[in-house]
C-alpha cells in the first residue's frame, strides 16, 4: 500500500480535529459579546448557534437547545416561572400608556402553538404513511395520467408535490424514487427482450442463407455473449451506454429523478405544515407580532402559496422537459414500432405495484376520512372573507381554537378509533367469519389506527426541538432589544423600493439555504427581516413570506436537502447535473415568488399599507 505524503496525512489529521476546534474556539472568540450589553449577549447566542448549525459540529436539534442554557445564564430570559421571580417590568406603549409585562420563560417557547400544530399534523402524516395511502394514490394517478415521457414526468411531479403538502418531503421522495426505478427497470427489461428477439431472428436468417454465413465467417469474430450472472452489469452498461437509445434512457432517468426531488421541495410550500420554514414563520409572527390577529393561518397561506407552488411546478416541468426529454422523446418513448410496446411495459410496472396493494381496507378508509376532516376544518376555521365555524360556534372565544386544536383532535382520534370494523354491526359483510377466525386465534380487540410505537418511531422529534429553538431565539431577540437595534441600523434601506429589497433577500436566502438547513435558515433570518421591515415602515409579511418560501428552494447540491440526497444516491445523477438545473430553478423560484407577492399577495395580506400590529409602539 502506498504511503501518503506527509502534507496529506497532516491535513487529514487536522480535518478530523475540526469539530473540537470549532466547539472550543467558537465560544471563546465570541465571548466579548457575551460580557457586554444584553443585546450583545443575545447576539452572542445567535452567532454561536449559526456557527454550529452551518458547520454541523453538533446535531441540529442539540444546537437548538442552547438558548435553554445560555439565555438564563446571560440574563436574557428566565428559564421558568418561579414564585419569587423578579418584579414585572413596565412596557411603554404609544400615547405614554404603560402596561405591566411579566418576564418571559425560555423553556415555554419549545412547545408553543406552532410546535403543537406541527406535532398533530405529523401524527396524521405518519398514519397516512403507515397505511400506505400515499403510495396507493400516487400509483392510481400515474395510471390515469399516462406513461409517455412528458406526461409521466408531469404525473410524478404532480403526485410528489401533492403528497409533500401533507407529509414530509423526505418521506415523499423516499416513496416515489423506488416507483421511478420500477418503471425504468421495466423499460430496460423490455429493451433487453427486444435485443434478444432481434438476435434470435438474425441467427435464423444466417442459418437459412449459407452465403451470408460465409461472409460472416470471413469477418472479425463477434464478442462473446454476456453470461446470465452479469444481468446487473448489463443494466449499468445500458444506462451508461453511448448509443442514442441508451443516451435517451439516461436523460429520461435523470429528468424523472430531478422532477421528484424538485417537486418534493416545491410542494411543501403550499401548506403551513408542509415544510419547516412555514411553521417558523407562523411561530415568529405569534412571537414578534402577537397583535397580528392570525393574519397567517392555514386558509390564507394556502390561498397565497398554492397558486405560487402550481406556477413554479409548471415552470420546473417545462425546464426538465426541455433539458432531459428533448424533441426525440416528447411525443413518444422512441421512434419506430416499439413505442406502444414500451408504453405497455411502463404501464404494466405501475399496474403491478398498484395490484400488490390490494383492495382498500377499513383502516385505510378511516384514515382517509380523518385526513379529509382535518383539512376541511383547517380551511373553514377562519377563512377571513367569511365567518368560520370557530366564530359561529365559540363566539367571543373563537381565538381559543387554533389550527393546532384541529390537528391534535384528529391525532387523538387516530389513537382511539379501531383499525377493523366493529363486530357487533351486523351489516358488515363477512364479520361473523372474521370474528370466529379471530376468536380461534385468540385475538382480542382491534388495534387503533395509530399506535404510539409507530408514532414514536416515525415522528422526527429533532424538528420539534429545532423549531422550538428558533422560537426561543426570536423571543430572546425581542426581550433583549436586539431586534430594535437591528431595525435602527437598517433605516437607510427606506430609499430602496420594497420589491428590489425582496428580490435581493430572496436571492441571499436561496444561497444560504444551500449550505444550511432550511429551518435553521428561516430561524436566523426572519427575526432580522421583521426588524428591518419595522424600521423602514414596510409590511413585515412583504419580506418575510418571500424569504420563507426561498428557504425551501435548495435545488443545487445533494447535501442541501434530504430529497436531493435521496435521488443523488440512486447513482444516475452527478453533482454537475443537479447544479446546472438547480441554478435555473433558483432563478425561476425567485421570479415566481416576486410575481406572487406583488399581485395576489398584495390583496390577500394588504401589503400596500404598514399595519398597526407591526408598529413596535402600538397599544395593547
Amino acid at each position: 500500500m502506498a504511503v501518503l505524503p506527509l502534507r496529506v496525512r497532516t491535513f487529514r489529521a487536522l480535518w478530523q480535529l475540526k469539530r473540537v476546534f470549532i466547539l472550543s474556539a467558537g465560544p471563546l472568540l465570541l465571548l466579548p459579546l457575551a460580557l457586554s450589553t444584553k443585546e450583545a449577549a443575545c447576539a452572542y447566542v445567535i452567532l454561536l448557534m449559526a456557527l454550529f448549525w452551518c458547520t454541523e459540529v453538533l446535531p441540529l436539534a442539540v444546537t437548538a437547545l442552547l438558548p435553554t442554557v445560555l439565555f438564563p445564564a446571560l440574563g436574557v430570559m428566565q428559564s421558568r416561572d418561579v414564585h419569587a421571580r423578579p418584579p414585572a417590568r413596565a412596557c411603554v406603549h404609544a400615547g405614554g400608556r404603560s402596561k405591566v409585562c411579566a418576564p418571559t420563560q425560555v423553556c415555554m417557547q419549545y412547545l408553543g402553538d406552532s410546535n403543537m400544530l406541527f406535532l398533530g399534523s405529523l401524527m396524521v402524516a405518519v398514519a397516512v404513511e403507515h397505511w400506505n395511502l400515499h403510495k396507493r394514490m400516487a400509483l392510481k394517478v400515474l395510471l390515469v395520467v399516462g406513461v409517455r415521457p412528458s406526461l409521466l414526468m408531469l404525473g410524478f411531479m404532480a403526485v410528489t408535490a401533492f403528497l409533500s403538502m401533507w407529509i414530509s418531503n423526505t418521506a415523499t421522495a423516499a416513496m416515489m424514487v423506488p416507483i421511478v426505478h420500477a418503471v425504468l427497470d421495466q423499460l430496460r427489461s423490455h429493451d433487453r427482450a427486444e435485443v434478444g428477439v432481434a438476435e434470435s431472428a438474425g441467427e435464423k436468417t444466417e442459418e437459412a442463407s449459407p452465403k451470408d454465413a460465409t461472409t460472416a465467417t470471413s469477418s472479425e469474430p463477434p464478442p462473446p455473449p454476456l453470461p446470465k450472472a452479469n444481468v446487473g452489469v448489463l443494466c449499468t452498461l445500458e444506462v451508461e451506454g453511448g448509443d442514442d437509445a441508451d443516451e435517451e434512457r439516461k436523460r429520461l432517468s435523470k429528468g424523472l429523478l430531478l422532477g421528484v426531488c424538485y417537486a418534493a421541495s416545491i410542494g411543501g410550500t403550499a401548506t403551513l405544515t408542509g415544510t419547516g420554514p412555514n411553521l417558523v414563520l407562523l411561530g415568529q409572527m405569534s412571537q414578534l407580532f402577537p397583535q397580528s390577529g392570525g393574519v397567517v393561518n392555514s386558509a390564507s397561506w394556502f390561498a397565497f402559496a398554492f397558486p405560487t407552488m402550481t406556477m413554479m411546478l409548471a415552470m420546473a416541468w417545462l425546464l426538465l422537459r426541455q433539458v432531459f426529454i428533448g424533441p426525440s422523446l416528447r411525443g413518444a418513448w422512441s421512434r419506430g414500432s416499439g413505442r406502444q410496446a414500451e408504453e405497455r411495459a411502463a404501464r404494466a410496472a405501475i399496474a403491478e405495484e398498484h395490484r400488490r396493494l390490494g383492495a382498500m381496507t377499513y383502516g385505510e378508509a378511516s384514515v382517509t376520512a380523518l385526513f379529509l376532516l382535518m383539512v376541511v376544518l383547517w380551511f373553514t376555521r377562519e377563512p377571513r372573507f367569511v365567518d368560520g365555524w370557530a366564530s359561529r360556534t365559540f363566539n367571543a372565544r373563537a381565538e381559543f381554537v387554533t389550527d393546532a386544536t384541529v390537528s391534535l383532535m384528529v391525532a387523538l382520534l387516530l389513537f382511539i378509533l379501531p383499525s377493523r370494523p366493529p363486530r357487533y354491526l351486523c351489516y358488515w359483510k363477512g364479520n361473523s367469519n372474521s370474528a370466529e377466525a379471530d376468536a380461534a386465534k385468540g385475538e382480542g380487540a382491534a388495534p387503533p389506527l395509530l399506535t404510539w410505537k409507530v408514532a414514536q418511531a416515525k415522528i422526527p422529534w429533532n424538528i420539534v426541538l429545532l423549531l422550538g429553538g428558533g422560537f426561543a431565539l426570536a423571543k430572546g431577540s425581542e426581550e433583549s432589544g436586539l431586534s430594535r437595534w437591528l431595525g435602527s441600523q437598517m433605516t437607510p434601506l427606506d430609499s430602496i423600493p420594497p420589491w428590489a429589497i425582496t428580490i435581493v433577500l430572496c436571492l441571499l436566502t436561496a444561497i444560504f439555504t444551500e449550505c444550511a438547513s432550511n429551518v435553521a435558515t428561516a430561524t436566523l433570518l426572519l427575526p432580522i427581516l421583521a426588524s428591518m421591515s419595522q424600521s423602514i415602515s414596510v409590511n413585515p409579511l412583504y419580506v418575510m413570506i418571500p424569504c420563507t418560501l426561498s428557504a425551501s428552494f435548495a435545488f443545487m447540491l445533494p447535501v442541501a436537502t434530504p430529497p436531493n440526497a435521496i435521488v443523488f444516491s440512486s447513482g444516475f445523477l452527478k453533482v454537475a447535473d443537479m447544479a446546472k438545473t438547480g441554478v435555473v430553478m433558483n432563478v425561476i423560484g425567485i421570479v415566481c415568488i416576486s410575481v406572487a407577492i406583488n399581485t395576489w399577495g398584495r390583496l390577500l395580506f394588504s401589503l400596500d399599507s404598514f399595519p398597526q400590529w407591526a408598529n413596535a409602539t402600538a397599544p395593547i
